[in-house]
């Protein structure tokens, strides 16, 4: 097996494992499974490992390196009117193929999904731009964010109870294993053009603002909608006996997905076809290679969506409806906590986060500090959304202060903290939350009797606010140790200093960049080659 894909599919299932040993602990004491129920999410939770660990190989041969290339190619023109077209059409265009998205509109009860798709796509579209001027003309990221939370924390109070905690789930959703790598290589090719003082600090930023544009679109959305038009459908476990009907159940579940996804990576694959034409920035090998990423990206997404809907999310429902009608309901919210606890540990793009803040404060902040920090937010977060199912309580009395609360740190962190904090918020809300712990809220809503529009929805929300504060803590506490007397040396100087965004991207060796210079001299294409071709050489060894 390609050792990369091994790698991948090992951190796919060190995040589904946890889930899948604490649902075993559930039906052995608490929530008795039929054998033939158990072997239904079973088999989901393996196509959803290897799906995930192809999909994210994928994503990572073809999303970023792609990214990266047109952020370079927009920066380096002077017309305005074509920047802001391109960063509208790529928000959009990978939006459409995020799977958590996906599985989001699926669950969401009253608006088609390819509406509430659209919509949260042309939201993300829009804001993608703005971040891209922003870049361009050096605004502050800590002053747009404070207006834009602002207009949106307004906007709260206009829009219909019912899309409150949806609105807040799709900006959470966006930002996932597809919107991620494409996001944050573009804003790398967008600042290291500029290659002044402030530029790593701007590549920063992009997935936080582009975050925005779906709540204030689903909100805008939510006064076109009536959600009593339509009722939610149960995720209903299917109901096999023999292993030859659990195969079949799957076989015959997957030919819409192959479909679904075909359309959705068409315009992406589009995209890059017609990128290379006009630029004719990748060399053969890299077209190569970006073809099979684009190979592996489908064969991901069609065993993730086929092993999430039919096997994983309806026995999270099932267990959240038990055990909201048992006496014990209240069990609801450990459980919950103990799942979000063990669910950021498990989220490789945490980890990376988490080496990213130690590798920036040269160890001022470790990645074992911000580890556990988040992991109990994380915890705190999806003990909150089980509680607001039980109770009722309206999402705003949680997301607005906690926002208040993260714009007003933002005044007080360097400002490398605040892009990474906002941009981490999407980043803890990965896969493992929308396909397990919305469906968990979503039955056990159901059993107490409660709103599934206004009490079940906002998991994703609470889950992504928590690394806003989190981090930007990190950064106060960062503040503080490199101004004490005697911390002046590399830590200080390392606070002065730009790093290089790239490597908040890519993780370099020597031969690498040694690789890097002999294709400089050799394609005699000094001003046009990127970081990513030094990716190329490296990875192309694995045998992609």
């Amino acid at each position: 097996m390609n050792q990369k894909l091994k790698e991948k599919i090992m951190e796919s299932l060190s995040a589904v494992l946890p889930i899948t040993g604490i649902v075993l602990f559930i039906s052995i004491l608490l929530v008795p499974l039929e054998l033939a129920t158990m072997f239904m999410f079973m088999t989901g939770a393996i196509m959803l490992v290897v799906g995930m660990g192809f999909f994210q190989l994928g994503a990572e041969m073809s999303m970023t390196p792609l990214g990266e290339g047109i952020g370079v190619q927009i920066s380096k023109t002077r017309m305005i009117v074509l920047i802001i077209a391109i960063g509208f059409a790529m928000g959009v265009i990978i939006t459409i193929s995020e799977p958590d998205l996906q599985v989001l509109a699926q669950q969401v009860p009253s608006i088609p999904n390819m509406t509430l798709i659209l919509t949260v796509a042309v939201g993300v579209g829009i804001f993608l731009a703005l971040a891209i001027v922003r870049i361009l003309f050096q605004i502050h990221l800590s002053t747009i964010l404070i207006v834009l939370y602002l207009i949106m924390i307004g906007m709260a109070y206009l829009v219909p109870k019912e899309f409150m905690a949806v609105a807040f789930d799709s900006g959470g959703v966006t930002t996932g294993p597809m919107t991620v790598p494409f996001i944050m290589a573009m804003g790398v090719g967008l600042a290291s053009v500029r290659g002044d003082k402030n530029a790593s600090s701007d590549s920063f930023g992009l997935v936080a603002l582009s975050s925005v544009g779906p709540v204030l679109a689903v909100m805008i959305l939510g006064c076109f909608f009536n959600p009593t038009q339509a009722a939610y459908t149960t995720l209903a476990v299917a109901d096999v006996v023999t292993t030859r009907d659990l195969l079949w159940e799957f076989l015959t579940s997957m030919p819409p997905y192959i479909k679904e996804v075909f359309v959705s990576l068409i315009p992406v694959a589009a995209v890059f076809a017609i990128f290379q034409l006009i630029s004719r920035r990748y060399q053969r090998r890299q077209v190569k290679r970006i073809l099979i990423g684009f190979a592996y990206t489908y064969i991901g997404l069609v065993l993730f969506l086929c092993g999430v809907n039919v096997g994983f999310a309806p026995v999270g429902s099932f267990i959240g409806k038990e055990i909201g009608a048992a006496g014990w309901r209240w069990l609801l919210i450990p459980l919950g906590m103990l799942i979000g606890y063990y669910i950021v540990k498990a989220e490789p793009a945490i980890q990376v986060l988490n080496h990213q803040v130690e590798g920036v404060t040269n160890g001022a902040v470790s990645a074992k500090a911000m580890n556990r920090c988040l992991s109990i937010g994380v915890a705190v977060s999806v003990g909150l959304a089980l509680m607001r199912v039980l109770t009722g309580l309206a999402i705003s009395w949680i997301v607005i202060p906690g926002y208040v609360i993260a714009l007003v740190l933002s005044r007080f962190v360097p400002n490398m903290f605040v892009g990474i904090a906002f941009d981490s918020g999407g980043v803890a809300s990965g896969p493992m939350t929308t396909t397990f712990l919305i469906p968990l809220s979503i039955g056990a809503c159901e059993s107490v009797g409660g709103n599934i529009m206004t009490d079940a929805f906002g998991v994703v929300a609470l889950v992504a606010l928590t690394p806003l504060i989190a981090v930007q803590i990190m950064g106060i506490q960062y503040r503080i140790v490199t101004s004490q007397p005697g911390r002046s040396g590399a830590a200080g100087a390392l606070a002065k200093q730009p790093v290089f965004a790239e490597d908040a991207i890519y993780d370099f060796e020597e031969d690498d960049i040694f690789d890097f210079e002999e294709d400089l001299e050799n394609d005699d294409q000094s001003s046009e080659t990127s970081f990513s071709d030094a990716v190329f050489n490296r990875d192309s060894e694995a045998g992609a």
